[in-house]
């Protein structure tokens, strides 16, 4: 039997998943970006700073508040506004915009109750302590569990609905920035319609072997102008022009978006995309109000975007804005790094690491692997992860540096995912202009197969 068109479940043994992404100008991503780029600036010039900060934004207002133990001093608003003129709010008829919006700061220093437990680097300045030492001394940030995923259905081992779902938005952003399509003319000129905030959201159908197969539904909401004028003020010329903006932005979508983001997947995931594939543009209608105007963005309210879409496990922890002292995130990113690595190494098919930790205490309390069926080593997951902590310092500090996490490399990470990204070299260079600062850095280490060798070594992987 074949799923009608609105059931929601399938009849023939397979199944659906589905995953969301948001754009860089969705609220709580541009609060997640402002949280990242405030962390950069204060890594950039001492990179000891312990940070937890929070942003929220709203019409017309943005408010950072938090913890800060740092040496260095930053120029908050200048920062504040160089993201959100970067995103894309430079304009007043969004209601927030990076020249008129107010911000509100209320940032104070860490609880010395927490920083004594993880200041390692001041001991070891101190004491001239050798590395080993150094990641005895500093303990996690604080208790809790975090959890690393991967799986062999992409290229950069995530889920296909979420990486699906991140590359709509990414290149609903990249078509805006380009101003070639998706386009009106406005004076004179042509620009983008397009407005700063947008979803996605993707349902694959799964076989029985948890293998994709068919791209049943994909949903894009996108904030736009109201680039049709009503002919007449009466109810039926205004619907009647609203229908025409909808008509344009479904149309382009399907004849510009999608077939730009279907030509970065290989053959096999283009042909799951059909005549039988659902595709909804701004089912709700117009979406011209957006943005923090139409609502309120907060740190942290991203989380299953920015991991694994649903399908791995999160410990519940935010990322942005914490420095990596906090086990939220560096432990976060070192789990994936692990997953990772087990499934490019032929281990597994699909690996979920859990790891957990208690607040001033430098070794994990535990490391749980589980390959959900899919091990390709004659080992159960135990044995696995026996050979994995003997594979993998996951001492917080020892974290920190594999991966460079003290450098200031985290405003790339606020949006469109901290996971499946390509580790790339590049320069930071601070958005204040009276105390510029450049830094050459490594972004996405953690994204590396760096330890592939070692693995299939340590497995006897041969083939």
């Amino acid at each position: 039997m074949k799923q009608t068109e609105n059931s929601p479940v399938l009849t023939n043994g397979n199944y659906l998943f589905t995953s969301e992404s948001v754009s860089e100008g969705h609220p709580d991503k541009v609060a997640d970006q402002i949280s990242d780029a405030l962390l950069d600036e204060f890594l950039a010039r001492d990179p000891e700073s312990h940070v937890a900060l929070e942003t929220l934004v709203t019409t017309g207002q943005v408010v950072v508040s938090g913890e800060v133990d740092s040496q260095a001093y930053i120029d908050v608003p200048v920062v504040v506004r160089d993201v959100i003129r970067k995103i894309g709010y430079n304009r007043g008829a969004y209601r927030f915009d990076c020249d008129s919006c107010g911000i509100f700061t209320a940032i104070h220093g860490q609880s010395e109750d927490i920083d004594r437990g993880v200041d390692a680097g001041k001991v070891a300045e101190l004491n001239a302590l050798s590395d080993n030492d150094e990641a005895e001394l500093q303990g996690a940030g604080d208790q809790g569990m975090m959890f690393g995923y991967a799986v062999d259905e992409t290229d950069e081992l995530i889920p296909l609905t979420l990486d699906m779902s991140h590359k709509l938005v990414k290149e609903l952003a990249e078509i805006r920035r380009e101003g070639k399509d998706m386009t009106y003319y406005r004076k004179g000129k042509q620009v983008s319609y397009l407005r700063p905030d947008s979803k996605s959201q993707v349902t694959i159908e799964y076989d029985s072997n948890r293998k994709p197969v068919h791209i049943d539904t994909i949903v894009v909401s996108t904030q736009h102008d109201e680039f049709v004028e009503a002919l007449e003020d009466t109810a039926e010329a205004r619907n009647k022009a609203d229908r025409a903006i909808l008509d344009t932005i479904a149309d382009d979508v399907r004849k510009v978006l999608i077939p730009r983001v279907l030509e970065q997947y290989p053959e096999a995931v283009q042909k799951m995309y059909d005549s039988r594939t659902k595709v909804y543009v701004n089912p709700t209608g117009k979406f011209v109000i957006g943005g923090p105007h139409g609502d309120t963005g907060v740190t942290g309210r991203k989380i299953i975007v920015d991991t694994y879409g649903g399908r791995g496990y999160h410990g519940g922890g935010a990322f942005s804005g914490k420095d990596p002292s906090k086990v939220d995130r560096s432990a976060a990113y070192a789990a994936r790094h692990i997953a990772k690595n087990l499934v490019a190494a032929g281990v597994a098919g699909e690996v979920t690491v859990q790891v957990s930790y208690a607040i001033g205490r430098a070794h994990p309390i535990n490391l749980y692997i589980n390959t959900h069926g899919t091990a390709k080593v004659n080992m159960s997951d135990p044995e696995i992860a026996v050979k994995v902590s003997e594979l993998f310092d996951m001492r917080p500090r020892s974290i920190e540096k594999r991966f460079g996490l003290r450098n200031p490399i985290y405003r790339a990470t606020a949006a469109y995912g901290h996971v499946g990204r390509k580790p790339a070299d590049t320069t930071f260079v601070s958005a204040i202009q009276r105390d510029k600062v450049e830094r050459d850095v490594r972004q996405f280490a953690w994204e590396e197969l760096d330890m592939v060798p070692a693995i299939r070594e340590a497995f006897g992987i041969t083939d």
